[in-house]
């Protein structure tokens, strides 16, 4: 398993994390309504270096004790530009806009792992 984690490199894992945060914008444009939901979001960039960092300093959780954040989805309240009356903080224009790029860079993400399966499979075959 360990030869395929090298040749998919992090790619593979922010794949997954983008995924997550796709679900999680998704469900704030769904509550857009409802009255005292708050926006939440993933700091990517956090994630992905802890993920990495993890990996590049253990590679057992079990090997030490390392202290754990509070929050590791490192899902975070959105601080909202125009605060709402009904204390909903989404505001549907910054969920949409978010939502649009993390898609693109999803699929960016997608489109570099088929790439790199693609050449592992002509490699395989000796193409």
């Amino acid at each position: 398993m360990n030869i395929i984690d090298n040749a998919l490199g992090v790619h593979a894992q922010a794949l997954g994390l983008r995924s997550k945060r796709m679900e999680l914008l998704a469900r704030n444009i769904a509550n857009a309504e409802t009255p005292h939901f708050k926006a939440k979001d993933i700091d990517f960039k956090a994630v992905l270096k802890q993920t990495r960092d993890d990996a590049l300093n253990t590679t057992s959780k079990q090997h030490f004790n390392l202290p754990t954040p509070e929050n590791e989805t490192g899902e975070k309240f959105r601080v909202p530009f125009n605060a709402s009356f009904d204390g909903n903080t989404v505001e549907m224009n910054v969920e949409q806009a978010k939502f649009g790029q993390v898609a693109a860079e999803y699929q960016a993400t997608l489109n570099i792992l088929e790439n790199r399966v693609s050449g592992i499979r002509r490699a395989l075959r000796g193409d």
